[in-house]
């Protein structure tokens, strides 16, 4: 199989480097899978499972959302966040979800603060997405064999 260089970076630093075969990303219109010669494209992605295939090994990664750039020299992905499978803390991830559950089920009392509880409940949507993402991909590389 053809390969491609794909680069993935945060704010922080670069999280992957390498020559793989193939990057399933969620975009925003669902998932892109990306193979060499791909044409070239710019898309935004959402909260979501990346995942990166090199020849028969697989490397999942949480990521919080960010851009795809596909160059001809290169796939670029621009992550607000983005952690592997192993870095995942599972039981943080747990709390974090378990606090945007409560977040979320907060009925709204004044019609002053709406607008508030609004925002709030977007955030609180979030966090409890980023954080299912987090435990799905930790999840994925509990269940493959090492």
């Amino acid at each position: 199989m053809l390969k491609f260089r794909l680069e993935i970076v945060t704010a922080e630093k670069i999280v992957y480097s390498d020559e793989v075969d193939v990057v399933v990303a969620p975009g925003i219109e669902g998932q892109l899978g990306i193979l060499a010669h791909h044409a070239p494209l710019m898309t935004m992605l959402q909260p979501g499972e990346l995942i990166v295939k090199k020849d028969r090994d697989e490397v999942c990664m949480a990521i919080t959302g960010g851009f795809l750039e596909v160059r001809p020299d290169k796939v670029v992905i621009l992550a607000d966040a983005a952690e592997k499978a192993e870095e995942i803390d599972i039981s943080r991830a747990e709390a974090a979800r378990c606090k945007a559950i409560e977040a979320v089920g907060k009925p709204g009392i004044e019609a002053a603060k709406a607008a508030q509880q609004q925002v709030d409940l977007s955030l609180a949507e979030a966090a409890l997405k980023r954080a299912l993402v987090r435990l799905k991909v930790a999840e994925r590389r509990k269940k493959r064999p090492h």
